[in-house]
C-alpha cells in the first residue's frame, strides 16, 4: 500500500480547513499557499472531497470551502478509502468477495486479511481533529 500524493493533500486540505474553522468560506488560493500546493492539483482534489460532501463550496466574491461537519466527524480512513479507493495491501482483498481463484488453499490469505484489518481500524480511529490537536512532528499516532 502505497498512499499517493492525491490521499495525503486530501487530508492536508482537510486539516487546513479544519485549523480555520470559521463561519466564512475559505478561498482555495489561500488553501493552496499555505499548503505549498498547486491550484489546480488543489482543484481537483476539492471536486472529489465536494462531491462526497465532505466539503461545500461557494462560487463568487467571499467564495471559498468549508467543512460540512466538525473535524471530529471525519476519519483519515474514510478520506484516504474516498482518494485512493481501498487501502488494501494485496490486489485480491480490494473486493469483496475474495475472488482470487487460490483464495481456498492460500496459506497467507488470513495474513494480509489481518493487515487489511489493522490498517482499516487505525486509520479510521484517527480523525481530522486529532490531527489538527496533535503537536508539530505527529509523534502521537504510531501503528
Amino acid at each position: 500500500m502505497l498512499i499517493s500524493t492525491k490521499g495525503r493533500y486530501a487530508l492536508r486540505v482537510m486539516i487546513d480547513l479544519a485549523e480555520h474553522n470559521r463561519e466564512e468560506y475559505i478561498p482555495l488560493k489561500e488553501i493552496a499557499k499555505r499548503q505549498d500546493i498547486s491550484e489546480k492539483y488543489l482543484e481537483s482534489i476539492i471536486k472529489i472531497l465536494t462531491k462526497a460532501e465532505l466539503l461545500v463550496g461557494l462560487r463568487g466574491k467571499g467564495g471559498g470551502y468549508k467543512l460540512t461537519k466538525s473535524p471530529d466527524q471525519y476519519t483519515v480512513g474514510s478520506i484516504l478509502r474516498l482518494t485512493e479507493g481501498s487501502l488494501a495491501p494485496v490486489a485480491c482483498l480490494e473486493r469483496q468477495p475474495n475472488r482470487c481463484p487460490r483464495a481456498a488453499q492460500c496459506k497467507a490469505l488470513s495474513v494480509w486479511q489481518k493487515l487489511d484489518t489493522m490498517i482499516n481500524n487505525y486509520f479510521d480511529s484517527i480523525t481530522i481533529a486529532d490531527l489538527v490537536d496533535c503537536p508539530e512532528g505527529g509523534n502521537e499516532f504510531v501503528i
